[in-house]
């Protein structure tokens, strides 16, 4: 009778640590990507936001849930620990702890035995170089990568494995009892190294900064006796043509003519999205002059609504033919220029 009570108690408490089905509340498989996980919560999202449904109470409470699934299954660590130990585990990891919220059930059955704490072995984390252009981090991407990843596949015959020093306590008389070490080993199957071909869907975020990593935990080199390790994709931009890029803001240079740098101009310049800059000049600009775009640089990576400025230097490229007499003496009248001739350090 006791023992059915203990597993009814078991059984009901697995259900309460459990909690949500996340997956269900997104509506997607468990073996559902990034990418199918971020378009159906942005889906939903959209659909339930409470500024969309003023009069539907409920709307708020889904759009909050919604949330909350996404948080957990966007994160690799967060979504890892859902899937073994349910929503439970989770808060427990945001709180710091490390225990197995089952443990306190088995803890207590030891019957004499003590185990000393299990070491975890993980293979070595794998970072790649990720090599982007400035208009996937102006405007987002997707990629999708094949990767051939080293790991290992089961084969004939068994190995010792997970060996560890427990301590056990023998009973040898009355009020007497003697601990003694022994080393334990669990059987395992054989292994062998493999390669595996896998691809991974990976996003390009707008804003992102060079060094800048993306994770895919269990993605790096195998280990025979635990985990493999995990694999980083570091961001590394591609030199762009005409833009520099300085945190969130743009840099650029532009050459005009000796007679656009005189009486002005008008002109569009294009920019990493297709769309044009307007850049009117109505008065001199000399060689070196700097002007600023307001708004026109990179989005920035932590509010996609804030934007860097685009600062554009100006190089006037000179005639290279020779000035008649005449038309010398035209440009020194409507010029009308005393010399400015002065030597100076301008280290």
């Amino acid at each position: 009778m006791a023992w059915r009570q203990f597993f009814l108690l078991l059984a009901l408490s697995i259900l309460a640590l459990a909690g949500r089905d996340f997956y269900k509340i997104l509506g997607v498989n468990k073996s559902a990507s990034k990418k199918e996980i971020k378009k159906a919560y942005r889906k939903l999202a959209m659909k339930y936001h409470p500024d969309k449904n003023p009069d539907d109470d409920t709307a708020s409470d889904k759009f909050k849930e919604i949330g909350e699934a996404y948080e957990i299954l966007a994160d690799d660590d967060k979504r890892k620990t859902y899937d073994r130990h349910g929503e439970e585990g989770v808060k427990n990891m945001q709180q710091g702890g490390g225990h197995d919220p089952f443990a306190n059930f088995f803890g207590h059955f030891g019957f004499g035995q003590q185990q000393e704490e299990q070491r975890e072995y993980k293979g070595s984390d794998v970072v790649v170089d990720l090599y982007v252009t400035l208009e996937e981090l102006y405007l987002g991407n997707f990629v999708t990568i094949k990767r051939d990843r080293p790991t290992f596949e089961e084969t004939s015959g068994t190995r010792q494995c997970n060996c560890r020093m427990e301590m056990k306590t023998h009973m040898t008389g009355p009020g007497s009892f003697q601990m003694t070490q022994h080393r334990v080993c669990d059987q395992c199957p054989n292994l062998r190294q493999a390669i595996e071909t896998e691809e991974l869907e990976l996003e390009i975020e707008p804003g992102m900064l060079d060094g800048m990593t993306q994770r895919f935990s269990g993605k790096g080199e195998p280990h025979m006796e635990g985990e493999p390790g995990d694999l980083y994709f570091k961001v590394k931009t591609i030199r762009h043509n005409i833009f520099e890029r300085k945190g969130d803001d743009l840099y650029t240079n532009l050459t005009i003519s000796l007679q656009e740098a005189l009486v002005g101009f008008d002109m569009t310049l294009p920019h990493l999205d297709g769309h044009g800059v307007a850049i009117k000049r109505e008065k001199v600009t000399w060689p070196g002059a700097i002007i600023m775009k307001k708004g026109e640089g990179m989005p920035n990576f932590e509010n996609r609504n804030k934007l860097g400025n685009l600062y554009i230097t100006f190089d006037v490229k000179f005639p290279r033919g020779e000035l008649s007499s005449e038309d010398k003496n035209s440009v020194k009248k409507i010029l009308n220029q005393a010399s400015a001739q002065k030597a100076y350090n301008g280290l």
